[in-house]
């Protein structure tokens, strides 16, 4: 630190903290100028010159030593931030500023790095072919072929069977019923009663067949072998389900759904999410009359001739995706997270807190409103993780990290039923010894679980 002659290094601190009381801008610029270090010094009660800006209400002075990187989290020997200050004190403005502080520096214990991760219900057998959804040809010579796979769903239930040794010990997979078009076609023969979906083609290509397609004569075959998602009605599948008794429905979707295989259930996200949308939007949104499945299920258009719909792509109805946030929240210190549990969690799951993004919202600006209307902490820095579809029916979670700038909890019990800050030692005894703790959390497959874990690894040091 570099010092005027005969001033102390407590004077100097003394001097930039009144600096900032005060409003001086010039005074605090110059004093940093030659003593970059005073920015985050304390007074013996703790206080620095944020908080003493916080306090006055000097919005250009916080913003000013915000830019310059001063510490947001620190606390003081009452353990309260600046942004604790601003609130007792009325000052709105500044209140916003310490809580949002966009651009601001990042906290201490978050890297650059973050490590690619495949979240459940994310990997897949399949190439989707998208380009292949509007060749009706295609489409139809590939539902007739002897390679083809169906999956079978009944009000958005897969059909499985069992797998593995019956006489094991271990416990049989479940996994999904892969059937032929000859175990269909009496289906397939009364369109009015299904939904059929082109879910795509096996990423591994098979050795080339004869052509026993009944798609356009002549036709050389391509070796791609399609996959189609077929929902059937519920008097239907309990028929099918009698004739083979080997297989059933999966349900209910949760948690049955997380007991496949991972690249099977990326197969049935795809799938279930596009049926749920089929089965929830069979009318026009333009006009109210009836629609029809085009596109290998990936369109509905409307019936009456001269609808508005079919001016412009945004009146199209196409399947619909729910972006939804899901963040882990850091306490400012970087050693505890927040958690919550809602009224429907079994008793005694805490989980991370979650929420949907509303039209013209960031992610960053939907994980800060979030997590402050459930549970009254404010939110500074967002980086991003990973994601997860779900589809449950049809969601999209976007995974963050959340570090707060503030530590008050006020939980609203109409978002959710409580929320609590754990520290490092409490998740770790989780994560490694489950439901014998006086807590738990979702299970790995869950996004949740993922994001929980990120950040024990994060910072094993702390």
């Amino acid at each position: 630190m570099s010092f005027v002659k005969g001033t102390t290094k407590k004077e100097m601190i003394s001097q930039f903290h009144c600096s900032a009381a005060e409003g001086n801008m010039a005074k605090l610029a110059g004093m940093l100028s030659h003593s970059p270090s005073l920015l985050n010094e304390t007074s013996e009660n703790g206080w620095t010159a944020l908080m003493y800006a916080a306090r006055n209400g000097h919005p250009d002075v916080v913003q000013f030593l915000l830019d310059q990187g001063c510490d947001r989290s620190a606390v003081n020997k009452s353990r309260q931030t600046a942004l604790d200050i601003a609130v007792f004190w009325g000052y709105k403005h500044i209140a916003n500023l310490l809580a949002i502080a966009k651009g601001g520096k990042k906290p201490w214990f978050l890297t650059n790095e973050v490590k690619d991760c495949e979240n459940y219900f994310s990997r897949t057998l399949l190439d989707r072919k998208s380009e292949k959804r509007t060749n009706a040809d295609w489409l139809l010579a590939k539902e007739s072929h002897p390679a083809t796979v169906y999956i079978l769903f009944s009000d958005l239930n897969p059909l499985v069977t069992l797998g593995g040794n019956k006489e094991s010990s271990e416990q049989p997979e479940v996994r999904l019923c892969q059937l032929s078009y000859t175990d269909v076609k009496e289906y397939l023969a009364q369109p009015e009663k299904i939904t059929l979906i082109f879910l795509g083609v096996e990423l591994e290509m098979k050795t080339k067949l004869p052509n026993h397609s009944e798609g356009v004569p002549g036709e050389e075959e391509d070796g791609l072998v399609a996959w189609f998602a077929l929902g059937i009605e519920p008097t239907a599948a309990e028929e099918f389900k009698q004739r083979h008794e080997n297989c059933y429905f999966l349900h209910p979707p949760m948690p049955a759904l997380l007991q496949l295989k991972e690249k099977e259930a990326g197969v049935v996200a795809q799938a279930r999410s596009v049926l749920a949308w089929h089965s929830r939007y069979k009318f026009c949104p333009t006009c109210g009359n009836a629609t029809k499945i085009e596109g290998g299920g990936y369109k509905r258009v409307c019936l009456k001739e001269g609808c508005p719909s079919f001016r412009g792509v945004h009146n199209t109805s196409y399947p619909r995706v729910d972006p939804v946030v899901i963040m882990q929240v850091i306490h400012p210190d970087g050693t505890r997270c927040l958690l919550g549990r809602q009224k429907r969690f079994p008793p005694g799951m805490f989980s991370c807190l979650a929420g949907f993004i509303e039209p013209g919202e960031t992610i960053e600006d939907a994980v800060r409103r979030e997590v402050e209307e459930e549970s009254g902490i404010k939110v500074g820095h967002v980086q991003y993780v990973s994601c997860q579809p779900w589809p449950m029916p049809s969601s999209l979670m976007i995974g963050c990290l959340a570090v707060a700038v503030s530590t008050e909890i006020k939980v609203d019990k109409n978002e959710i039923e409580d929320a609590r800050w754990f520290t490092r030692e409490q998740v770790v005894d989780v994560l490694t010894k489950g439901k014998q703790q006086a807590f738990f959390v979702p299970p790995s497959r869950a996004i949740a679980h993922q994001l929980i874990k990120h950040w024990v690894g994060m910072s094993p040091s702390l």
